[in-house]
């Protein structure tokens, strides 16, 4: 333009700082640019997905750590483009796919379309389920599907729950109810009686159940020999038998049995304890009967399989993990409990949140059961999921998965390069490779070294774990799209990996010698 007939560069409107922040808040001004951004996030995935030759890169930490430090995050990009862009090469690149098919290490499961459906609402809705006046029908439809979850277990209509982030904060919850209600039983109404009862709570667990039972135990404030452990039987399950004599002995040591904590899948072994059996054991003992099913909670809704999970419905609480076998994402579990009144133990009023009159006018505030405050709606994931694709279609994937390791376990069992551990009941095989060389720490070492080399070349993912001492392999299969050909593969990468370690340990050894 001209001023004073010179011509000078025209002046750009600068916004205010507010302004600009304000561009960013979703809301119905910024809806559009929500949705386009939305667009850009699921391109960038869905690219990154379908061009993935492997389930990992096998990038390093030291690798990857400089180009995340050198980010200066003070210095915004200003876009959502411009922000994938670098995305892609500090996530999107070397993340861990779990939907491919030679993804076979933990209990990770690629998830279903309607549930991410469903994380996208939650997400920008953003109800907190704590309270009625922050989720309304978000209350409803996560009360609704613990109605439903308890009826897949055989709870009566008397049963209640809450969803949690995950398996160990369902364990948790459910301790803490135990414990409660032990110190109910014991008429320990005063500090000082808790007191001196907790000392003396015992709970009972097999060797094979999970480590956030003793990591609860430490949180509740019981002694560090509170978690006692029950020998399991040749098929890793909890042996009754031992279970009873444990309940003798402590009981004669004037210790009281907290609660008996079965297991409905073992991380490792997919072993299920006893379920009636157990429960026969805590109803004569009077004590809380806790089934962790966080990986074996598919079997709620398998065609074919339901029968293994006999004996839960007599529980006094369940945890079941959606996020493993319900091909849901990350967080989705709940804990759910036969009778009602149990979840009051965990109730506390805040004037200012859930004041008690609330309660007294049935108004359903979720806080008044959850060890969370401020909640995610992640109910709605499995609800959206339901929805679309019915409690049969997950059933079937998971059956699947199972059918899957029963044929890959006879593919090991017949394979004269490997050893295989017993047979699950659900979707784990744990196996190793074993040297010609009879040498215990030379296979150990083999088998480390193959898992390793196996994640690094990126062509596949195994776990590992230890049997009896001895270093193992363990496949874990949750994804429906694994076939035996990418089994068979994955394989023979890791006899390829375990025999050039083998080959090359006595060069190794004697370098090690001369230096």
């Amino acid at each position: 333009m001209t001023i004073d007939g010179k011509t000078v560069p025209a002046q750009r409107s600068v916004a205010s700082p507010s302004a600009e922040a304000r561009r960013h808040l979703f809301g119905e001004p910024t809806a559009g640019a929500y949705r386009e951004a939305l667009l850009l996030g699921a391109d960038a995935v869905a690219s990154r997905v379908t061009g993935v030759k492997g389930p990992f890169t096998g990038i390093s930490p030291d690798a990857l750590a400089p180009e995340v430090e050198q980010v200066d995050l003070d210095r915004p990009l200003g876009d959502s483009a411009a922000a994938l862009a670098e995305l892609e090469r500090l996530y999107l690149r070397d993340a861990v796919y779990f939907h491919h098919p030679r993804y076979l290490a933990h209990l990770n499961c690629p998830v279903v379309i309607p549930a991410l459906l469903g994380e996208a609402v939650l997400s920008a809705v953003n109800s907190s389920m704590d309270t009625w006046d922050q989720s309304a029908g978000a209350t409803l439809i996560e009360r609704r599907l613990i109605d439903w979850t308890a009826g897949r277990i055989g709870f009566g209509l008397d049963a209640d729950g809450i969803f949690t982030s995950g398996g160990t904060q369902s364990n948790l919850h459910a301790l803490v109810l135990a414990r409660e209600e032990a110190f109910a039983r014991a008429g320990a109404r005063t500090s000082e009686a808790r007191q001196a009862l907790l000392p003396r709570l015992r709970v009972l667990a097999s060797d094979a159940a999970h480590f956030s039972v003793s990591k609860s135990a430490k949180m509740l404030g019981l002694p560090m020999e509170a978690v006692v452990g029950v020998a399991t039987t040749a098929d890793r399950r909890m042996d009754v038998a031992s279970l009873r004599r444990e309940c003798d002995r402590l009981r004669a040591e004037g210790l009281t049995v907290m609660a008996v904590v079965a297991t409905a899948g073992t991380t490792d072994f997919g072993s299920i304890d006893p379920l009636a059996e157990v429960a026969d054991v805590c109803e004569a003992e009077a004590t809380w009967l806790h089934v962790d099913a966080a990986y074996g909670c598919g079997l709620l809704v398998s065609p074919t399989r339901r029968h293994l999970l006999e004996g839960v419905e007599r529980a006094d609480s369940v945890t079941v993990d959606f996020h493993k076998s319900f091909f849901q994402p990350v967080s989705s579990s709940a804990v759910v409990v036969r009778d009602s009144r149990m979840m009051s133990h965990a109730t506390y009023y805040a004037d200012y949140l859930n004041p008690a009159r609330m309660a007294e006018r049935r108004i359903p505030n979720q806080v008044d059961k959850s060890l969370q405050t401020t909640r995610r709606f992640d109910a709605l994931k499995l609800w959206m999921t339901l929805r679309v694709m019915g409690a049969d279609g997950v059933g079937v994937l998971f059956d699947e998965v199972v059918d899957l390791a029963g044929a890959v376990h006879d593919m090991l069992a017949d394979d004269p390069r490997f050893e295989v551990v017993g047979r699950s009941q659900l979707s784990t095989v744990v196996f190793r490779y074993l040297p010609a060389a009879q040498d215990a720490h030379l296979a150990d070492d083999a088998n480390l070294h193959a898992r390793e080399a196996l994640a690094a070349s990126g062509e596949g993912m195994v776990a590992g774990t230890k049997v009896d001492g001895r270093h193992f392999l363990k496949c874990t299969f949750l994804n429906p799209s694994t076939t035996p050909g990418d089994v068979a593969h994955v394989l023979d990468l890791l006899a390829a990996h375990a025999a050039d370690f083998v080959e090359a340990a006595p060069r190794l050894k004697a370098a090690d010698g001369v230096a």
